[in-house]
């Protein structure tokens, strides 16, 4: 199988990584990718979010399956040119990705569907989100409506500062705060059928303690012996489930990765958000404990044929990953430092070049993860920073409480 990957970040380099050890793959091409995936895969420049230019390349590079891994792409309607050409795409269409291109879609489809989630407002005008903010109370949650690289949420006891989120947005969705541990799950599905991967958890303020604003993700782990049992097939049967059929009964399958950001409240799991797309930076840590094969299940997924293919296999053994990212994010980030020790085994690359000297050099704001498996969570984070530690990236910064309160049997679900 002739797989090409569209992104360039470390949900990308995950990918490739899995694709590359799965003997059905013969050729595997990564676009526009990062020094990382460069190391496991043939490089081909592309414009992600160029619908024509990404089917082009997947025909001349006869592909049998194209991955499409950012949200961007897949509202842009990447996935739609790449069938329409004829050939097999991981990643929901165009009006399908609007589940997690517009909170406000998304909402209507849960609410339509029966599923779990908070109470939530639409608001446009300044009286209006004020108006939402009081009829919830602190802490308030102001959402971007629209795509916003996992940083467009506001979670604050600051009215003023819930305030001026919404008044710098044109639209947002101002929700009744979730309280308890969240959960992200990934649900493989080809718009009928729903496969769940393994639950994870990630880390989404930037300093330690979850204080400081929201980013895309400071780090993840898997998997979570606190989640009762049974909570999985609860979700797919609560949300997951009911969601894809709301899709498809609307004329809009969703086919690709569903990504169901939850809470674990007292009444019970409720969806935080939708994701279109594999998350980052949980991927890294769910594909590395995959043991079976990811080709054949992307496959069965984009054409359709997924209730006939075996479930995942998993590692018993538990992975941590610790994104390294680089000074000032999640503001403008400082780049183009040199790198030192990003080639070791378990570093998976995000904002990540090499110059014409081989030099390896930052170019985004999460940098790298440190990515490791272990027999035990515990003993997985131990490894974990034990890769931070050998980075030298000038003003980098990580947390250093990834995975700490659940090794130490703190993280429960409140009943």
């Amino acid at each position: 199988m002739r797989v090409l990957v569209i992104g360039s970040g470390a949900r990308e380099h995950a990918l490739c990584l899995a694709l590359a050890a799965d003997p059905s793959v013969t050729a595997l091409v990564c676009a526009p990718g990062n020094a990382g995936t460069a190391a496991v895969a043939e490089q081909r420049p592309v414009t992600s979010t160029d619908p024509a230019a990404v089917a082009s390349l997947a025909r001349a590079l006869a592909a049998d399956l194209v991955v499409i891994g950012p949200e961007a792409p897949l509202v842009a309607g990447v996935a739609d040119a790449v069938r329409a050409a004829g050939i097999a795409c991981f990643g929901p269409s165009g009006a399908a990705a609007q589940l997690e291109g517009s909170k406000a879609f998304a909402k209507d489809v849960m609410t339509a569907a029966g599923v779990p989630t908070g109470g939530s407002f639409v608001c446009t005008t300044p009286d209006q989100a004020a108006a939402a903010l009081d009829a919830f109370g602190a802490p308030y949650v102001v959402k971007d409506d629209g795509l916003a690289a996992g940083k467009g949420v506001v979670v604050t006891t600051d009215r003023a500062a819930a305030l001026a989120h919404a008044a710098a947005c044109e639209r947002v969705v101002i929700e009744e705060f979730l309280a308890g541990p969240e959960v992200s799950l990934f649900c493989v599905t080809d718009g009928t059928t729903v496969v769940p991967l393994l639950p994870a958890q990630d880390f989404k303020r930037i300093f330690d303690g979850d204080a400081g604003p929201n980013t895309g993700g400071m780090g993840a782990y898997a998997p979570l012996d606190w989640l009762p049992e049974g909570t999985v097939e609860q979700v797919v049967a609560t949300v997951a489930q009911p969601t894809v059929d709301e899709m498809r009964r609307r004329g809009v399958p969703f086919a690709g990765l569903l990504y169901v950001g939850l809470a674990m409240t007292t009444s019970g799991p409720k969806v935080i958000e939708f994701n279109a797309r594999f998350g980052d930076p949980e991927t890294q840590v769910v594909l590395a404990l995959l043991e079976s094969p990811l080709a054949g299940l992307l496959n069965a997924a984009a054409v359709g044929t997924l209730v006939q293919h075996p479930p995942p296999v998993w590692r018993d053994a538990a992975a941590v990953t610790v994104v390294i990212a680089a000074a000032n994010y999640p503001g403008t980030p400082r780049i183009d430092d040199a790198i030192g020790g990003g080639d070791q085994p378990g570093m998976i690359h995000a904002g990540t070049r090499r110059d014409g000297d081989g030099v390896l050099r930052s170019s985004g704001g999460r940098v790298l993860s440190a990515t490791a498996v272990g027999p035990s969570l515990a003993e997985a984070r131990t490894a974990a920073y034990r890769l931070v530690a050998g980075i030298d990236l000038p003003g980098s910064q990580h947390r250093t409480d990834i995975a700490w309160r659940a090794v130490n049997g703190e993280v429960t679900v409140p009943v």
